[in-house]
């Protein structure tokens, strides 16, 4: 993975400061916000390091160390850098400063970095098992509300790559779509005038003659949702490169490497976002005085 894979984002990063924002709000109250405890902490200083506790792939790091940051810490180093490959024991992020203002960003900048670098340990771990394919992994829109950014960012981080961001930038014709408007050309046409020729179009097809109906409409990207394996072969046949294929539905990592080895394009998995386990790491910090 390259290091531009995993880079963050300038819109990115400003999503994740408004994200640390709001949670600042719900951990320390209103602005300035308010920490029972610091008043038993006074000036004392603390040389803290965030730690992985497992292998995995960190995520998270810029956004964590702009935690430290919004809270006053002075000094934020990061160890390593988001993307890599860490083991247990490894130091992902040093802060100094008042322990107050560490402490108060303790929870917070962790609570992103786990739930971030467990999207993409869990993306990676996914992109490993179908390694040699020519199959991509993707993710959905299955992301927790307000974090859509920072998750696909994850994604990224593990090797994966990004679907439609949401509804305003690709569309998508689900079953409901398709049969309000009564059929896959009917619909894929009214998009067409709609949004113009430019717009990119994903048809959901759950058998092989919506497959084939898709492909003739003109769709830019074939969702074979749900498929076997033997119908989403005949589905790669069907298309014949005149579409992107995307493997889609209940896709585990039992079954992602044979259904990557049906030939599909792309393999879209909605548990990389919503149920990515928590990458585990904590804050060790040692006490010194000012």
């Amino acid at each position: 993975m390259s290091d531009e894979h995993a880079r963050i984002t300038p819109s990115e990063l400003l999503a994740g400061r408004q994200l640390l924002t709001r949670a600042f709000l719900e951990d320390l109250g209103p602005f300035p916000g308010l920490d029972l405890t610091e008043a038993a902490l006074g000036d004392t200083a603390f040389d803290g390091t965030i730690v992985a506790r497992q292998d995995g792939v960190v995520c998270g790091l810029a956004i964590a160390a702009a935690a430290f940051e919004m809270r006053g810490v002075g000094e934020i180093a990061q160890g390593v850098e988001d993307g890599f490959v860490v083991s247990a024991g490894t130091k992902l992020l040093r802060v100094r400063g008042r322990a107050a203002d560490i402490f108060a960003a303790e929870r917070t900048a962790l609570n992103v970095l786990q739930r971030l670098s467990g999207t993409a340990t869990l993306t990676r771990t996914f992109v490993d098992a179908i390694e040699g394919s020519k199959a991509v992994i993707v993710d959905t829109r299955k992301t927790t509300p307000g974090m859509r950014a920072l998750q696909r960012w994850a994604v990224r981080c593990g090797g994966g790559s990004n679907h439609r961001f949401g509804l305003f930038d690709e569309a998508m014709l689900k079953d409901n779509h398709i049969a309000a408007a009564g059929d896959i050309a009917t619909a894929v046409a009214a998009i067409r005038a709609h949004a113009g020729d430019g717009t990119r179009i994903h048809v959901e097809a759950d058998t092989l003659e919506q497959v084939e109906a898709a492909t003739d409409a003109g769709a830019d990207v074939v969702l074979l949702d749900n498929m076997a394996p033997d119908d989403l072969r005949a589905a790669v046949a069907l298309v014949a490169g005149r579409a992107v294929t995307e493997a889609s539905g209940g896709i585990t990592l039992d079954t992602v490497a044979a259904i990557a080895a049906t030939g599909v394009d792309r393999i879209s998995i909605g548990a990389l976002t919503h149920s990515a386990p928590a990458f585990d790491a904590s804050l060790d910090a040692g006490r010194s005085q000012p």
